[in-house]
């Protein structure tokens, strides 16, 4: 009997394990294809048959998935009337996973991108300002320390982390708890930028002075001096996602009117030969 117990409960285990990762097969397909448009504002989604048998899954990953969305305020989910795609404006645009999936496809929304720049020039000048203003010993010794592992960086990967480090570091400094509030959603602002911005030429190492001027004026206690670098550093970003969206811009025109050309060239080469 014992032996039996155990067989069931096997399964029931490596259910639980599974389940987690069913619900987020789910909830990640569906978020970017609403992100992406392909579920437009306004349509509703599948029925919960139709999403089981697409996804092969139970009723129960079905629903966790769209709860999850709706909490994320991407649907709306009313008994007797489906679950439908809400407006962008109702979306938790600094929510980790919604602005990975607007941003994480093929090209990624410039216009979000520069929204989001928008935000951080609106919090991080006046955190830089507070940090020069409050920071303590121990705070600063974090602000240098991301500062050199910047400067030291020899990948990708550490470089991003470091700056990361360095960014919220100022915030932590501030010492403002509501400030501080804001601290997950620049942690999910700065992954969704520098995931972007590494693409550009120069964007880390160009950039490295102007940050290394705002750990400065914070050190020295410069209220103005740490405002000013932050925009600095703010604006230097900016230009270089604006610049490569106009550059990308420019590729997808050229792209499209070759192949326009060859279109052209291969209906007269069709009428030649038909000649």
């Amino acid at each position: 009997m014992r032996s039996g117990a155990a067989e069931v409960a096997r399964p029931r285990t490596a259910d639980r394990r599974i389940k987690p990762r069913r619900i987020r097969s789910v909830l990640t397909t569906l978020g970017r294809e609403i992100a992406q448009d392909l579920i437009p504002v306004g349509t509703a989604l599948p029925p919960e048959p139709d999403l089981e048998a697409r996804f092969g899954v139970g009723r129960g990953v079905v629903r966790e998935a769209v709860k999850t969305l709706a909490a994320k305020g991407m649907v709306s989910v009313r008994p007797r009337h489906g679950t439908h795609v809400l407006p962008r404006a109702e979306w938790s645009l600094l929510d980790r996973d919604v602005l990975s999936w607007l941003v994480g496809q093929k090209e990624p929304d410039r216009d979000l991108l520069l929204a989001i720049q928008e935000v951080r020039s609106i919090i991080e000048p006046a955190a830089a300002a507070l940090a020069a203003e409050r920071a303590t010993k121990n705070d600063r010794w974090r602000i240098n320390t991301a500062l050199a592992a910047m400067e030291t960086a020899q990948d990708e990967a550490s470089a991003i982390a470091a700056d990361k480090a360095f960014h919220l570091a100022i915030l932590d400094a501030t010492h403002n708890p509501v400030l501080q509030g804001f601290r997950s959603a620049i942690d999910t602002i700065l992954n969704t930028v520098f995931d972007v911005a590494v693409g550009s030429v120069g964007w880390f190492k160009d950039n490295l002075p102007n940050h290394a001027a705002a750990a400065r004026a914070i050190e020295s206690g410069n209220a103005e001096k740490a405002r000013i670098a932050m925009e600095r550093v703010l604006d230097y970003t900016k230009l270089k996602l604006s610049n490569r969206r106009t550059t990308i811009a420019a590729a997808e025109r050229r792209s499209a009117a070759g192949t326009s050309k060859k279109r052209i060239a291969g209906n007269k080469a069709g009428l030649k030969r038909r000649k």
